[in-house]
């Protein structure tokens, strides 16, 4: 059994070395700032200065996205780990990259991302491309604009598949040119019923269609590059295929009802063909378990058990050995454990030299090379990415994804329980604000969306961290219905939208009053999508409780999530088989999702309101908003709206999240000032 994971709270520098690149960024000391009064907001909200930084499978070369020192657009650069020479090898003049990944030692595949194109002016599909690590043999896979070539700065051999192509895996051998990619299947309503998987040279762009048993959601690869789990979805029943090696036909491993408490996750094959799988095997929390293949059932015993969290992380294998060198996984931060003793010393030495971050390797599958890429993290300090050398123990610092955030200036996190009325225990995080008394503090209670997702995890987090820079503590309730918690904690929320769950969140910003922490007088709740519902459930509930809210692209009508007319993302299959059970039946509770609708009792808000929503979003349509908006005007003069036209569910642009983020620090400092 793993325990629950340690995190570094120490404030102490870290001694690094400086690569000097002409690229994309000059590197500096760590907190070496003096530390200004308000960090600027610009620091928290504009866009990573570096991305993905990650080794190759022979561990000689990493490759990383690096802004352009003229145009800004992310490139693929790559650093040979030999000679410590740093180049330039794929780029467009106009768009960034936007995601890549080893296709061997060699070559590399990437597509393109829009970070300047809001979602509604959004032409372009990612497209796939394929390089080598010399920059030759570019290849255009998939073409990433509807009959108009991109602009990429030189010229790329092209054999194009359909649009709606995208990366789904490499080929873990690492012995060919090929990768795997995914492609949708529809339905008659246009809903992505499946998903296709094709293998495909990067350097002929020949592809090869598999066969699938049924409407496919997940493929899984083998070691030795052949998919080999295939799991369906068809009217509310999730079934398990294994490609038996014995006739190469599809073989039923499992069929589950949903929610089934015995149901399982295919996760990933190890190098001796083993299957790992995530279950709950009828127990209350989720762990990674071998699954054998012989008897279609999981071995006994866990793998990996996590007391009080459900199992979610990742295998890094040892191909030379054939098992797994160690798991990487999430408590309530991330952290790692190594079963190869190798790699088990090498963390220990890292976490001695850096012992203020949580500090997660990245090691190559084919290791040669005595360097291992670091990225170190905290609460208070954005991903810092090192290059470590066994061979004489020492750092080399690659880059910073906010290099203008001062890790001194900013506020610890705390991961914190409280009791809700029923007595069902609610994790959350807690952030005070640096350098002010930890009493007595105006609080935002920050709720997520989803809202069937985990909420929050410890680590640096822009708009947490934003808030409390501007003298307000930050509540983040993992209420029940969130995961990662175990199922009792899951399915505690179903049918509790605006019930229970808001309860959860009124019973934190109680706890916080009783603790101390908050002035009952000055809290407000916020969030986005379902954090945005219930922001206003929150408002007209509890108003003894909050002062003021503000939300964005938030649902304010759960009658409009079933109106398979509407131009959202909500397929007819979570319509059918998961809407009802989770959040209510359409007909049988029709009540019940009335009375929790926030547009049907606007009129009780009577506290400022900030509302903002995308013209373009198709999670939740813009008519949410406007309705709400309507509704609320005889009633309350205290609403300010916000409308990005050619947004999404969410703000893609950096000067759409720069003019949100001033407008809420402005309704904060109207409504909730710090004293």
């Amino acid at each position: 059994m793993i325990s629950k994971t340690m995190r570094k709270l120490n404030g102490k520098s870290v001694f690094s070395y400086l690569i000097r690149i002409t690229y994309a960024f000059v590197l500096t000391f760590l907190f070496n700032a003096s530390a200004a009064e308000k960090p600027a907001i610009e620091s928290f909200f504009n866009n990573p200065a570096m991305q993905q930084v990650t080794i190759s499978p022979d561990g000689k070369v990493v490759a990383m996205l690096v802004p352009a020192p003229k145009t800004g657009y992310l490139q693929l650069v790559t650093l040979n780990l030999e000679n410590m020479g740093v180049k330039m090898i794929a780029g467009f003049t106009n768009a960034d990259i936007g995601s890549y990944d080893w296709v061997n030692n060699k070559r590399l595949v990437y597509s393109a991302a829009f970070h300047d194109t809001e979602q509604g002016n959004l032409r372009y599909y990612p497209g796939l491309y394929a390089v080598n690590l010399d920059g030759s043999e570019r290849m255009e896979l998939a073409s990433p604009v509807p009959g108009e070539p991109m602009t990429t700065g030189s010229n790329i051999q092209s054999r194009k598949l359909t649009g709606y192509t995208w990366l789904a895996a490499t080929d873990h051998s690492n012995q060919s040119d090929d990768v795997f990619v995914g492609q949708p299947v529809y339905d008659n309503l246009n809903d992505v019923k499946a998903m296709r998987l094709l293998r495909l040279n990067t350097k002929t762009g020949k592809s090869t269609l598999y066969q699938r048993p049924g409407n496919s959601t997940a493929w899984v690869i083998d070691q030795n590059g052949t998919p080999r789990i295939n799991t369906t979805l068809e009217k509310g029943i999730e079934t398990v295929y294994y490609l038996d090696p014995a006739n190469s036909e599809w073989r039923k491993l499992a069929e589950f009802s949903q929610f089934d408490p015995h149901s399982f996750t295919p996760l990933a094959f190890s190098p001796d063909g083993s299957l790992y799988v995530t279950s709950n095997a009828g127990k209350n929390f989720s762990a990674l378990y071998r699954y054998d293949l012989a008897k279609n059932a999981l071995d006994p015993t866990p793998v990996v058990n996590l007391s009080g969290y459900d199992f979610t992380g990742s295998l890094v294998f040892d191909k030379t050995n054939k098992r797994i060198a160690g798991v990487h996984y999430l408590t309530d931060a991330n952290s790692s454990v190594w079963l190869d003793p190798g790699f088990n010393a090498i963390q220990k030495k890292i976490d001695e030299k850096l012992p203020t971050t949580i500090n997660r390797l990245s090691v190559s599958s084919q290791h040669s090379n005595p360097y291992i890429v670091v990225t170190a993290f905290s609460d208070i300090q954005p991903p810092l990415y090192f290059l470590y050398n066994q061979s004489n123990e020492k750092f080399i610092e690659i880059g910073k994804e906010y290099p203008d955030i001062q890790a001194n200036e900013m506020s610890r996190q705390d991961f914190i329980h409280y009791q809700a009325k029923d007595g069902l225990s609610i994790p959350a995080y807690l952030s005070l604000p640096k350098g002010r008394s930890k009493k007595n503090l105006p609080l935002i209670v920050l709720v997520h969306g989803g809202p069937y997702v985990r909420g929050s995890e410890w680590g640096w987090d822009p708009q947490v961290q934003f808030l409390t820079s501007r003298g307000y503590a930050v509540l983040q309730p993992e209420f029940r219905g969130s995961t990662g918690f175990g199922a009792k904690h899951f399915e505690a929320g179903f049918k509790q939208w605006g019930l229970k769950m808001q309860e959860d969140l009124a019973d934190g910003a109680r706890w916080a009053i009783a603790q101390g922490y908050a002035d009952p007088k000055r809290i407000c709740i916020a969030g986005a999508s379902y954090g945005g519902y219930a922001t206003l459930m929150g408002l007209a509930k509890n108003p003894e409780l909050f002062r003021c809210g503000f939300e964005w692209v938030g649902v304010t009508d759960i009658h409009l999530m079933f109106e398979a007319s509407w131009e959202n993302d909500a397929s007819e299959e979570w319509q059918k088989y998961g809407m009802p059970v989770m959040i209510g039946d359409r007909i049988k509770d029709a009540a019940q999702l009335k009375a929790t609708s926030p547009v049907n009792i606007a009129a009780q808000i009577k506290q400022p309101l900030l509302m903002a929503y995308g013209g373009a979003d198709k999670r939740v349509p813009i008519a949410h908003g406007k309705k709400f908006r309507d509704a609320i005007a005889d009633t309350n003069k205290q609403v300010e709206w916000i409308q990005y036209n050619d947004e999404g569910h969410g703000w893609k642009l950096v000067k759409n999240r720069l003019d949100f983020w001033s407008r809420v620090e402005k309704f904060l400092e109207k409504n909730l000032a710090p004293e």
